[in-house]
């Protein structure tokens, strides 16, 4: 006696009736969502089955899209939440130094050339010449050159700390340069941490998507060999 389909309830051909527990879990639930009373016991017919096989199949393909378009919007999510990373990161200010800063800087750029070297040492050569050899009568700071020494010791007391200024100056610089490296390098390695845990779900996803496909062909095989057979 024929078995009688359990969704269209007219008579299977013989050697085509499916019994609902040897029917795939996957396919087993779409049967049972759009035929609430559908189960393990019931029949239906391999082109009914075949029919959700292919409804699955495309339930499959659309649903990796729809993973595909949240994982993106994971991603995103999780970028704007850290924005913060280099959003809040203060540009360096170059060119907005006042007048005092500009003239510390160049003063300490003077100070640290060769040109500054040599002339000066040109001065103190010409200052103690000239007051040595009595060109000058009388001399302006006879030997030992008392007024030479104030005048370098002078020099001297204004010249270090306006170094010592620019300095101060240039180390914020470097330090602000290195805050902005640190936190681009930050940002840096949680983007290509947040695309590696994508790409790990994409694999175990695809992966399992790909093993219920083969499982499908599978059926598929099973079932030609089947009618072939008979």
């Amino acid at each position: 006696m024929p078995q009688i389909s359990f969704i269209s309830k007219i008579p299977i051909m013989e050697g085509a009736a499916i019994q609902g527990d040897m029917i795939r879990q996957g396919i087993f639930d779409m049967i049972k969502s759009e035929n609430s009373d559908f189960s393990k016991e019931d029949y239906i017919s391999l082109e009914e089955l075949n029919l959700f096989r292919r409804k699955y199949l495309a339930s499959l393909l659309s649903r990796e899209k729809g993973e595909l378009a949240e994982i993106d919007k994971d991603v995103l999510n999780a970028l704007a939440k850290n924005k913060i990373l280099s959003g809040e990161i203060r540009p360096i200010q170059e060119g907005k130094e006042n007048r005092a800063d500009r003239i510390a800087d160049n003063m300490a750029a003077l100070a640290g050339s060769w040109g500054f070297i040599i002339s000066f040492l040109a001065f103190i050569v010409i200052w103690i010449a000239l007051n040595v050899s009595h060109l000058i009568s009388p001399a302006i700071d006879p030997y030992p050159f008392i007024l030479l020494n104030l005048v370098l010791s002078c020099i001297a007391a204004i010249q270090a700390p306006i170094i010592i200024m620019s300095q101060n100056r240039q180390e914020q610089k470097d330090r602000e340069r290195n805050e902005h490296d640190y936190m681009i390098n930050l940002k840096a390695e949680l983007e290509i941490q947040l695309l590696n845990e994508k790409i790990d779900h994409l694999l175990i996803n695809q992966n399992q998507k790909l093993l219920e496909i083969q499982a499908l062909q599978t059926d598929y095989l099973e079932d030609l060999m089947r009618v072939v057979k008979k």
